[in-house]
């Protein structure tokens, strides 16, 4: 693609690029857009539901996740956790800290509207606090994936040069929260969020759970500036649509689900302003998704492989022992897996897909522009998300094993 392939919004005489006075007073527009208004409105009920984690049917399956030690880097993920925790000041540390079972693990989201009031935000902060945040990602995500966190930041810098919202769309405009104490043992973790981009990475010991996960980028690759050449979600892009051609014609008769991107023939809620065909977004921790699509079982072992060639590619911000232990999970589960198809499958073509099993949720979809001037789903705008289903988002059951497990606290 070239630079010709997106267009930014080009404001009409006396406008700003982002269609009023300021950046900031976009922003302030698109809060209390009515679209936007029903966005939060929503979310503001459903986070007043306790917890349960996403399901097929509204009961999650007991059971699925043990407490194990896979080699987290626990010992480097501490050290820059404290760190950071020695560089801030009194104010800062207390709008960043949070007890390890708080439901503000929930209260994140992907909009460049900055909603919320809790965590440190990494816009208002030093670039030497900046950096001590980028050394915890760095401690606990593999290289790809600080790599790719670090692309998407940048992609949301170059999206705002490109429209000219530099104060809103920025590398550092997002919020960074810690969790319970720094610790070898006990239970603690970390969360970054903004616009594109959530990292929810809970430890215990030697167990990490990296989920939810969520990474887009409008558009996918800078062409040219600072940041030319930064390219993301080719390979969840090229894997998974030759899946589906792999698929023969009775099992792509199985896998799909419908060919249309824009949500005319689906059902009522099936596609939606915001998320579009993703069902695992934002505040979406309890949703009843069933399975759609073609199971795994029907699969031939081949077939079976590059399906786990395409999740591994979603699970590779974990680090090394974490990324092993969490792909031996999925296999476990994996003639219980299913993966289903939105759209086309030429070249051009854009498509949403879904990998979904009892221990695992994956979302790719291509979007419409938000900034960009495509009306239609385009490939340059893509949502991930990567969740863990039936109670294990945010590691919250392993959580609660542990605390139902360990001596201390049965004591």
């Amino acid at each position: 693609m070239s630079r010709e392939d997106y267009r930014p919004f080009v404001p009409a005489p006396g406008q700003t690029r982002l269609g009023g006075p300021t950046p900031r007073t976009h922003a302030q527009a698109r809060l209390q857009s009515p679209g936007a208004i029903a966005l939060f409105s929503a979310w503001e009920e459903l986070a007043k539901a306790p917890f349960t984690g996403i399901t097929t049917d509204g009961v999650v399956k007991p059971g699925l996740f043990a407490r194990e030690d896979a080699g987290a880097p626990t010992a480097a993920m501490m050290a820059a956790a404290t760190g950071l925790l020695a560089l801030l000041g009194p104010e800062q540390r207390a709008a960043m800290c949070f007890p390890v079972d708080t439901r503000v693990w929930q209260q994140w989201q992907n909009t460049e509207i900055m909603v919320e009031r809790h965590g440190l935000r990494l816009d208002e902060a030093t670039e030497s606090v900046q950096n001590v945040v980028l050394n915890v990602l760095r401690a606990s995500l593999s290289p790809k994936g600080f790599e790719d966190s670090r692309a998407v930041m940048r992609l949301n810098q170059f999206l705002g040069d490109l429209v000219g919202g530099p104060q809103v769309l920025g590398e550092w405009a997002y919020t960074f929260c810690l969790f319970g104490t720094p610790s070898l043992g006990d239970p603690w973790g970390w969360q970054l969020f903004g616009h594109h981009l959530c990292l929810s990475c809970l430890v215990i010991g030697g167990q990490m759970v990296l989920s939810p996960t969520f990474m887009g980028a409008e558009p996918t690759y800078a062409d040219h500036g600072p940041f030319a050449g930064i390219s993301l979600f080719e390979d969840e892009e090229r894997c998974g649509l030759a899946l589906m051609r792999s698929l023969s014609p009775e099992q792509q008769r199985l896998a799909l689900v419908s060919r249309s991107m824009n949500g005319a023939d689906h059902p009522p809620g099936r596609w939606h302003f915001a998320d579009h065909l993703h069902m695992g977004g934002a505040h979406q921790d309890n949703r009843i998704v069933p399975y759609e699509g073609l199971i795994a079982s029907r699969l031939s072992a081949h077939q079976k492989r590059d399906l786990l060639d395409l999740v591994s590619a979603y699970v590779a911000p974990l680090p090394a022992g974490p990324h092993a232990a969490r792909m031996a999970e999925v296999e476990r589960h994996l003639d219980d897996t299913h993966f289903c198809w939105i759209g086309e499958q030429g070249d051009k073509s854009t498509f949403y897909y879904r990998i979904q099993s009892p221990v695992i949720f994956i979302e790719f979809d291509h979007h419409s522009g938000v900034f960009l001037t495509n009306k239609e789903p385009a490939k340059f705008h893509v949502h991930t998300i990567v969740r863990t289903p039936n109670g294990n988002d945010y590691g919250v059951d392993v959580l609660r094993r542990h605390y139902a497990e360990a001596d201390h606290h049965r004591s």
